[in-house]
């Protein structure tokens, strides 16, 4: 047996030292970028379908073409400090926080809403008593399109799909018993006309209980894009009105309740409605940036604006391209509010973002698959580095969730957080030559999407001119085709489909009684209310939208004497006349 003179570690340690490269050094990307050609060419020669870029084709997806194999020269131009820094720290590609999930958890926020609020109410705490660490309500069809549930239009609608609230009365019964003092409240309002009625009357119901708005913490959506593009209601107010009552809503509650943020930018129901992940946040970053242009005309200081703003993402099943799209767009928000609005406060540039799992990735066939399918999204979402977190339930192809299936949504959550490990480090994925190249390609197309919103004279223009309608339009359609086809793939659904009798799950009922009891309680609120005060309040608010005052401060004087939430929007259907959508032209 030979002597040994150098331990193995000892030699490799040697070799590695003798033929040290720096991975980024200008002569060593050369050299990779001349094997990659040498590597792709014999690829090529020995491949049968010459299918180095290929172009995955998910639900909800961006198509953009992928390389077989990714390395430091698909990106060779990267500046660590520029592009990826520490997190906490600018750009923030790697999260706003330094420490991220070991500092803070991500909120455990499952939406909540069905049947009356005093439904709603018991599943809140439900949740809560299981380990939920946020609330969020999304409210009926009804109450949504901002009808009463005694109108004719809301017949069969009342309290389906999501909790009927007629009044602030409706709203003290939704948070009776619950610390809305001590948890964060996400109200799910969507547009900018029902945030400044139900927003007002949630802030009612507070003043009811004793609590000072400045305790309050939460969200609300306000969302310009929701009431003007999403909606499906048959009553649209003009969109330079609604834009107007999008930024009122700001205005108030950045003054009045400055620890809610005031906008969610909600790219979510946008993408789920019909678009690609990157017109999914064009159209949010382009809405915030003439949002905040608004805010700063009237006068406000950009850093008091923005450190209150979030957005609320779609997380759907292309796994990776949902990592880097949450990194792109966090990145490009910093460039915006630094360079563009010449922000100096480091929260001002954060994108903090709500993210749910795709609600139309869901289907019926098989349904428990789509309790895999939620998982991965969350796991993504998680890898992204988001705030806050809903996990849809895999029976909401069907229904609202049944209290079980709720359940195992929230346990979803718990066990990416206390059983894998994943929150323990930050930014995972950061630093992959795959991850870092997909992230500055969807930046780079989300740029370019903005800058197509600008040249047409800003966002509200853009809706105006049918622009996003049309994008929706052309994608939706596509995309039927594509899932027609087979080509975008549902495992049990479109391939690998069984003729086997499966199981039936238990899927939701629905509360019994519940438009009866909404009548009843309209009608007993309207007998015991002062009908001079609640037409002098209206007539106020009449005056507030045919004028320039914030109208925010006139619905909550509404909310607070018992107005109901249809006799809100007449007066503003009354002052600001109608609009019909492109779409509808």
């Amino acid at each position: 047996m030979k002597n040994k003179t150098i331990t193995i570690k000892e030699l490799l340690s040697k070799v590695k030292n003798e033929s040290f490269r720096p991975l980024y050094d200008r002569n060593t990307i050369k050299q990779i970028s001349k094997d990659l050609e040498i590597f792709k060419e014999n690829y090529l020669k020995k491949s049968k379908n010459n299918n180095w870029f290929v172009t995955p084709y998910t639900i909800l997806g961006s198509e953009i073409p992928r390389e077989l194999l990714y390395t430091p020269a698909q990106n060779s131009k990267a500046d660590y400090y520029f592009d990826l820094g520490f997190p906490g720290s600018e750009p923030f590609t790697r999260g706003i926080h330094p420490n991220m999930y070991r500092g803070k958890k991500f909120t455990i926020r499952q939406i909540n809403g069905f049947g009356g609020p005093e439904d709603t109410n018991k599943r809140i705490k439900y949740m809560l008593k299981h380990g939920g660490t946020g609330i969020s309500v999304i409210f009926d069809l009804p109450t949504t399109q901002m009808y009463d549930s005694d109108d004719p239009l809301s017949r069969g609608q009342v309290g389906m799909s999501g909790v009927a609230i007629d009044s602030a009365e409706d709203m003290e019964v939704l948070f009776k018993d619950i610390p809305i003092d001590e948890v964060t409240v996400s109200l799910v309002t969507h547009y900018p006309s029902n945030t400044a009625i139900l927003f007002s009357m949630y802030l009612a119901a507070a003043e009811r209980r004793g609590l000072n708005f400045s305790i309050l913490k939460g969200s609300v959506q306000n969302d310009i894009t929701l009431e003007e593009v999403v909606r499906s209601g048959p009553e649209y107010i003009p969109p330079k009105d609604c834009f107007r009552i999008q930024c009122d809503n700001i205005e108030f509650i950045r003054k009045n309740v400055p620890y809610f943020n005031f906008n969610t930018l909600n790219g979510y129901n946008l993408h789920e409605f019909g678009t690609s992940g990157v017109t999914e946040m064009a159209v949010a970053v382009a809405n915030a940036i003439e949002t905040l242009d608004e805010i700063v005309n009237r006068g406000y200081d950009i850093d008091w604006a923005a450190e209150r703003l979030a957005f609320f993402w779609s997380i759907s099943s292309d796994f990776f391209e949902e990592v880097a799209r949450i990194r792109a767009v966090r990145r490009l928000w910093y460039k915006i509010m630094k360079y563009r609005f010449k922000a100096k406060n480091p929260r001002s540039m954060w994108m903090r973002c709500h993210v749910q799992t795709s609600g139309i990735s869901l289907v019926r066939e098989e349904p428990l698959n789509n309790i895999i399918r939620a998982a991965i999204q969350a796991l993504s979402a998680v890898f992204a580095g988001v705030q806050s977190l809903h996990v849809d339930s895999y029976d909401e192809a069907y229904s609202v969730p049944t209290e079980k299936s709720a359940l195992l949504s929230l346990r979803t959550q718990q066990i990416i957080q206390e059983e894998t490990a994943v929150t323990e480090i930050v930014d995972p994925l950061g630093g992959s030559f795959y991850v870092e190249a997909l992230t500055n390609e969807i930046e780079k197309r989300i740029i370019d999407e903005v800058d197509q919103i600008e040249k047409l004279g800003g966002y509200v223009s853009a809706i105006e001119k049918g622009w996003i309608h049309n994008k929706i339009t052309d994608y939706f359609y596509r995309e039927k085709e594509l899932i027609d086809k087979g080509i975008i793939k549902f495992v049990g659904s479109n391939i690998y489909k069984t003729d086997e009798k499966l199981q039936p799950i238990e899927v939701f009922n629905y509360p019994k009684g519940v438009e009866e009891r909404q009548k009843a309680k309209i009608q007993q609120l309207k007998l015991k209310r002062n009908n001079e005060e609640i037409n002098n309040k209206l007539n106020a608010l009449e005056d507030a939208c045919r004028s320039k005052k914030n109208i925010t401060e006139y619905c909550l004087n509404c909310a607070r004497v018992g107005c109901t939430v249809g006799e809100i929007f007449k007066i503003f259907k009354k002052s600001f006349g109608l609009w019909k959508p492109p779409l509808f032209i």
